[in-house]
């Protein structure tokens, strides 16, 4: 309703939970004068790149020129920073699934909360974000500030699930490729793009796993009852995908080494054959070169038969070669 007025501040979502699962639009201009009802709560989503989000972030929003600073630095990680006044900065990562970009290039969320109002900030467009409007919208959405965190968490790890069974889906075709066919040579950029794409994951993952063990163990004042118990569960969630991409990498640096020895056989066999041709034809060479040098008094010359017994000569050491190879089980 509001959306394309908002949008000229920067406000991607302004919207007030009712504390029963859903939410009702405001307008920006509504924000001054507004008065929060017992069980409501105030969730703004703001777009970091609009001029305006910093401007009313540092004058209106009543947040500590600290608190803004963080809130749109640059570059962040994954983390958790307790605040004065049971208030909270948490910055979480989810999924990349806008169009043309790599799902582990990942998509920070910046998010200031307390007991009744959430502020957050998005660079780039954020799938997890659309789903909790829907959930609101059906009113089955967050009902406090505390669970808004949570269903925002939990839509970001439900990305990740996906993300990590295809990786390893992936792995399991080329390992399949591997055992069914003898000849199958894995395309190498490929598989390694499936480790480089668990490495990047596993890079925001690892810090963001940490930081639900901790709203696990500390509860805020304002935290729903069974908060904790949905954190610990995420915490878990992220454990396990942590544990299978890690696997992925070490399987796809089984796959890679299985081709490296195969090519190392292959080449191994090549360099063989060569070397018993090499062999079978240095002491003809020696021969041919003996009886070619231009001297006198060279066997044969002179005999009409000469090329005849040379050339026998040479078949003669060649299958002797052979034998002699046979023998000792070189070919």
């Amino acid at each position: 309703m509001f959306e394309e007025e908002n949008a000229q501040w920067g406000l991607v979502h302004a919207l007030v939970l009712d504390g029963k699962g859903s939410a009702r639009s405001i307008a920006r201009t509504e924000l001054d004068a507004l008065e929060l009802q017992p069980g409501e709560s105030l969730w703004l989503h703001l777009d970091r790149s609009h001029p305006q989000t910093r401007t009313w972030l540092r004058k209106d929003s009543g947040l500590s020129e600290f608190v803004c600073d963080l809130l749109l630095e640059e570059n962040t990680r994954p983390r958790l920073l307790p605040l004065p006044d049971a208030e909270m900065l948490l910055f979480l990562r989810g999924v990349n699934l806008n169009p043309g970009a790599e799902p582990e290039d990942m998509v920070s969320v910046r998010i200031f909360a307390q007991a009744q109002r959430v502020i957050s900030l998005r660079l780039r467009p954020l799938r997890a974000t659309d789903e909790l409007l829907e959930q609101l919208a059906i009113g089955r959405g967050p009902k406090t500030s505390s669970e808004l965190l949570l269903y925002l968490a939990q839509n970001l790890t439900e990305k990740v699930q996906a993300l990590v069974s295809d990786l390893s889906e992936a792995v399991d075709e080329e390992e399949e490729k591997l055992d069914s066919d003898e000849r199958y040579a894995p395309e190498h950029g490929a598989v390694v793009q499936i480790r480089r794409r668990a490495a990047g994951l596993r890079r925001f993952l690892a810090p963001q796993r940490e930081i639900y063990a901790q709203l696990a163990r500390n509860k805020w004042p304002w935290f729903v009852e069974d908060d904790a118990d949905y954190w610990n569960e995420l915490n878990n969630s992220l454990t396990r995908y942590l544990e299978e991409l890690e696997l992925a990498r070490e399987r796809v640096s089984l796959v890679l080494d299985s081709e490296d020895r195969r090519l190392n056989e292959r080449m191994n066999r090549t360099m063989y054959r060569f070397s018993i041709v090499t062999g079978i034809f240095l002491p003809m060479s020696f021969l041919t070169g003996l009886l070619g040098i231009n001297v006198g008094g060279i066997p044969g010359a002179d005999s009409p038969y000469g090329f005849l017994v040379a050339s026998l000569m040479m078949v003669a050491v060649a299958a002797g070669q052979y034998w002699l190879f046979r023998r000792l089980r070189w070919v």
